[in-house]
């Protein structure tokens, strides 16, 4: 049953109010991930390429990382499958909520997911008056395709002032000092703290790992501890 024009407007409002405040963060990202791609030996249409396809910052720096330092392609696509294993959970999480949806829907669904708005959007659908579809499905695109607009702006930005860029400038110092500001910011308990120390310290012992193999032992091992202390405390 269709709902009031008023209340698909106050849904759209919520979501954009919500997500908003994150892309104060997306910007920045968005800026030195294109950057990094340009940074890799990529043209700014390659990057733009490559950002369309993955739509997954972490997943891009990674890869612009190995690239730069001349890792197999091999190699390059299970790093991005291994950072990219959260959205597994996130996509279980999601999915009583979201079970109605069209399967085509689900597939773009998927693709435009983000951290942020799986946090928003698990929480806002608990609540009674998102109970109906069509408020979780106004909420959940809103949201998302407004990040979406936002990080392929900030990405082709920041591609094409990094081609600007002198050679003599080297830009590899923005992939550590991002990913560093993702870590920070996303240890908010003892589970997640947990998965960021034990991959950091594996990535220091397996730093010596051939074709960069390291960042996969240490990714493997930091969401190994965070989902074990995790299971330990829901236990």
């Amino acid at each position: 049953m269709a709902l009031p024009r008023e209340h698909t407007q106050s849904v759209t409002a919520q979501s954009i109010g919500d997500v908003w405040p994150s892309l104060l963060g997306v910007v920045p990202f968005g800026l030195i991930t294109g950057a990094a791609g340009v940074s890799a030996g990529l043209s700014v249409l390659q990057t733009m390429a490559s950002s369309l396809v993955l739509f997954a910052g972490a997943a891009q720096l990674a890869a612009y990382q190995l690239m730069d330092s001349g890792s197999p392609m091999l190699v390059v696509v299970l790093t991005v499958a291994v950072v990219n294993l959260r959205y597994l959970m996130y996509s279980a999480s999601l999915a009583p909520y979201l079970a109605d949806w069209k399967f085509w829907w689900k597939i773009t669904g998927a693709y435009i997911l983000v951290d942020q708005l799986y946090a928003l959007s698990l929480h806002r659908f608990r609540e009674e008056r998102f109970s109906s579809p069509l408020p979780r499905w106004v909420y959940y695109i809103t949201g998302s395709v407004l990040t979406w607009v936002v990080w392929q702006v900030a990405v082709w930005i920041g591609a094409w002032l990094g081609a600007k860029v002198p050679p003599s400038w080297s830009l590899d110092f923005a992939i550590p000092l991002s990913f560093m500001a993702m870590v920070f910011a996303s240890i908010r308990d003892r589970p997640t703290a947990a998965a960021a120390l034990v991959g950091g310290l594996s990535a220091m012992f397996a730093a010596t790992l051939p074709y960069n193999l390291g960042l996969i032992v240490a990714s493997l091992a930091g969401i190994g501890a965070g989902m074990w202390l995790e299971g330990r405390r829901l236990s």
